[in-house]
């Protein structure tokens, strides 16, 4: 990332020099879905420069990944120093991307919202590297039935699936 670019630059220098033909339009599409509209014109910035916040400078980053022609994309952690609603609103034009341009996302999350946690059509829950849970989020809570760990009425499903994996599969 040149942190002497503004936002908007940033973004539609990134994806003219991946050759995409509707460069303008992909990169006003990606900066109003990532909230970046009212940052487009500022510099990104970085220790020296005064620039964007740090969650703008995250959601550019995000938006420089999507400019270009990939197909799928591996995320790790994308919501560290964001806020609940700005993780929710990312996840969400994530969830839009990936069904309207047939895309695969394989995001990681520690401790998701139960919103956020909504929007996923599949997981994979990990503890101590091996997987517990793979399959469509909504039969999560059957799987688990069935081995003998349910869902308290009180919990949200994702703190739920947090708690049964890090403290009772162990």
């Amino acid at each position: 990332m040149d942190t002497s670019n503004e936002v908007y630059e940033e973004l539609f220098t990134k994806a003219t020099n991946l050759g995409e033909g509707s460069s303008n339009l992909k990169t006003n599409y990606i900066i109003k879905m990532l909230g970046l509209s009212d940052c487009a014109d500022t510099v990104v910035g970085d220790a020296l420069r005064r620039g964007i916040s740090g969650g703008q400078k995250k959601r550019t980053t995000i938006g420089e990944m999507l400019v270009g022609r990939a197909r799928c994309f591996f995320m790790d952690d994308v919501s560290t120093g964001l806020d609940s609603s700005t993780t929710f609103e990312i996840m969400t034009f994530f969830w839009q991307m990936a069904h309207l341009m047939d895309l695969t996302m394989v995001i990681s999350l520690l401790q998701p919202a139960p919103e956020t946690f909504e929007l996923f059509d599949d997981i994979i829950l990990l503890c101590e590297g091996q997987i517990v849970y793979h399959g469509p989020r909504h039969n999560v809570n059957c799987f688990f039935n069935t081995i003998g760990f349910a869902c308290p009425s009180r919990k949200n499903v994702a703190d739920f699936l947090q708690e049964v994996s890090h403290d009772k599969l162990k």
